[in-house]
């Protein structure tokens, strides 16, 4: 008996000390563990006589259940005192102002394409997209460029293979191939995207966006096209008038083709688009290619079109006042902070396209 009080007492003394959790886990071990002080003890019934063995057996389960109560009782001091401190070191001042909330904004080229296929998709035009990289055929052969043109070339292309058969599109006018191979006409698309050449200064970029407008039907002429686009530049711009003109031009997929200036006038240092005696260029266009038609299985003697490409990054610097097209890509905060757009201001024509001068 002597023994197992002795094991009491100085078990009761240690758990009375400060102790962590890996401490007490240790005491644990000693005292019940399978070679523990009060197992081994357990272990000597057996060999006790028959008159001291039921009262040592009843001395020992008293004295293991009063450390085991101790045991509980110290691990429950330790798990409270940790979380205490924890809520100590952790605990958040509600007295403190909030933090600064700091709101993103859409960048102008992306608010730019969201104008562009707001006011076309009033006049019955979808969206379509297509890939960045592209196949030889589909951005230069179907669209009637000649093996020699000037834009097939490695200094205006940029070619993935050293057999000129991949490349970075560049222009969106594959898409358009790609959505007349995979339907029947007629067809009214515009696909927005981004677009590649080898060319860089402040007013190109190597990387650059660009939408391209294409319709197909029975008896489309140049008067349609004017229309689209006169709609479209007045909507697009937010003016009531607009002075446009049609220049001849050519392009391997139009004919004929036409390059379209708009008049504009400087007020205050700013280009003011609308009227005026000065011409700005401001797109190119033209009546589908009947060889065109022909590559992408449509009866050019039942269907005509027409087609446009316009520079989404140009229109976005003549609209907003951005005069280098490099800061489109550099990522300054604090560029898109200030030619940003509210991501709730959805454009739409009935209230307004943008509203980026009222922020």
């Amino acid at each position: 008996m002597s023994d197992i009080k002795k094991i009491k007492d100085d078990y009761l003394n240690k758990l009375n000390n400060d102790l962590n959790i890996e401490s007490l886990n240790q005491i644990k071990t000693e005292l019940f563990g399978k070679n523990g002080k009060i197992s081994n003890s357990f272990k000597k019934l057996g060999s006790l006589p028959t008159d001291e063995r039921k009262k040592f057996a009843s001395d020992l389960n008293s004295i293991k259940n009063e450390l085991q109560d101790k045991l509980d009782s110290k691990l429950q001091e330790i798990e409270t005192k940790e979380i205490n401190s924890k809520l100590e070191n952790e605990k958040v001042d509600v007295t403190l102002p909030e933090r600064e909330f700091s709101r993103g904004k859409i960048h102008p080229v992306s608010q730019v394409i969201d104008e562009i296929s707001s006011i076309f998709s009033e006049i019955g035009f979808s969206v379509e997209e297509g890939p960045d990289i592209e196949n030889e055929h589909y951005n230069f052969t179907a669209l009637n460029t000649p093996d020699n043109h000037p834009a097939r070339d490695m200094h205006d292309t940029f070619y993935l293979d050293n057999n000129k058969e991949l490349l970075l599109r560049t222009h969106t006018s594959p898409v358009q191939v790609r959505t007349m191979l995979n339907g029947k006409p007629p067809f009214k698309i515009i696909a927005p995207g981004r677009t590649y050449r080898s060319d860089s200064d402040q007013t190109h970029s190597p990387m650059f966006h660009q939408v391209e407008g294409l319709h197909i039907d029975k008896d489309i002429n140049m008067g349609h096209l004017k229309g689209c686009l006169n709609y479209f530049i007045k909507s697009f711009f937010e003016v009531d008038k607009i002075k446009m003109r049609f220049r001849p031009s050519h392009f391997p997929f139009t004919e004929p083709s036409a390059e379209v200036d708009i008049g504009y006038e400087i007020k205050d240092g700013k280009i003011v688009i609308g009227e005026g005696d000065k011409w700005l260029e401001i797109l190119g266009c033209g009546m589908v290619h009947p060889n065109v038609l022909k590559n992408v299985k449509v009866n050019p003697d039942k269907y005509q079109g027409y087609a446009f490409g316009i520079g989404i990054d140009r229109l976005g610097m003549l609209k907003y006042g951005i005069n280098d097209l490099r800061a489109f890509f550099e990522t300054d905060y604090r560029w898109l902070n200030h030619f940003g757009f509210d991501p709730l201001d959805v454009p739409s024509n009935y209230r307004g396209l943008s509203r980026w001068n009222l922020q």
